[in-house]
């Protein structure tokens, strides 16, 4: 029988039957894509995926739950849903100040408005006002201002000065935000990451329309150029093997021939042919068909069989 890998679609149109094609492609018949198809989701039982790319279950809570389940059988979930469950970006930042990535200065603020179901005696531990004076020497300003925990550049604000800081963080209601150092940068990258070990490096201008952020090249030129790319590709693995992500992307402000880690917690990543451009797309088609059909030939039913990053085998040895 034929081992079965199911893809969970996203908003996307584009990605998910070019990677069916591909699958089924390199698959001969032994392996076989289709997307998941749902129509009960019983406690336990296993519904015979060997290997699920994950699209969407960031935003529909009864699929988290669906693939949690799967990987509970021994499917490979790409990405492994109880570590995205637990992820967030002020955690990553944090993670990686233990790897000597280097970073913007980073500090968590709390939310402007309190928790639902919270009242002033659930803050006592925490300081009022905050040591604001720290913060803003520290970071600096220009500086950017984005939830803790969010994604696709939502709720993402560039804040001028105390006031401006302020002023925007009222708009953000009970987001938990983080204040950031803007890193004016000579090259910006984003980078593609499959499997902990296949690396696409992009360039990437982020104050770009976004359907023209991919649309730009290397400043950096020659030998320094070499040099960088060789930086964030290690970078890139050793980011993505602590976190434990199969497919994530990663972003880099080059300043001074250091690339600052902007961005690396995006397990759902743009893949859509009509922003990432013909050469960016046919890449990630053809490595992650290539990565799920050597997770399905080691796919053994029952046997749980998922991701889990360095910073979590780490702590339980």
């Amino acid at each position: 029988m034929a081992k079965k890998v199911g893809i969970l679609f996203g908003m996307e149109d584009t990605f998910p039957w070019a990677f069916i094609d591909k699958v089924n492609e390199l698959g001969k018949g032994e392996i076989v894509a289709e997307p998941v198809n749902i129509d009960k989701l019983e406690q336990g039982a296993d519904y015979g995926y060997a290997v699920i790319i994950d699209r969407i279950s960031q935003d529909v809570p009864f699929y988290r739950a669906y693939l949690k389940n799967a990987a509970l059988n021994g499917t490979y979930v790409i990405n492994n849903p109880f570590w995205w469950s637990a992820d967030e970006k002020f955690f990553n930042n944090a993670l990686m100040t233990k790897l000597g990535i280097p970073l913007p200065k980073t500090v968590l603020l709390p939310s402007y408005e309190r928790p639902t179901n919270t009242s002033e005696t659930s803050f006592r531990n925490l300081k009022f006002p905050h040591d604001w004076d720290y913060i803003f020497d520290y970071v600096g300003f220009p500086a950017y201002m984005k939830p803790h925990d969010g994604g696709g550049w939502r709720n993402v604000y560039r804040v001028d000065n105390p006031e401006d800081l302020w002023a925007k963080l009222g708009e953000t209601e009970q987001l938990v935000m983080m204040v950031q150092e803007e890193i004016i940068f000579d090259d910006y990258y984003r980078v593609y990451c499959l499997g902990q070990k296949y690396v696409h490096i992009m360039p990437y201008e982020p104050r770009n329309a976004p359907h023209l952020r991919y649309e730009t090249t290397h400043k950096t030129e020659g030998k320094e150029l070499e040099k960088l790319l060789k930086t964030i590709h290690d970078y890139t693995i050793t980011m993505n093997k602590a976190l434990g992500y199969d497919f994530n992307t990663v972003e880099f402000a080059v300043r001074d021939g250091i690339p600052y880690a902007i961005d690396f917690c995006n397990p759902a990543p743009d893949a859509d042919r009509n922003s990432v451009g013909e050469e960016n797309f046919a890449w990630i088609v053809e490595h992650a068909a290539k990565l799920a059909v050597e997770k399905a030939k080691e796919y053994v039913p029952g046997k749980p069989n998922i991701s889990w990053g360095t910073f979590v085998k780490d702590s339980v040895k």
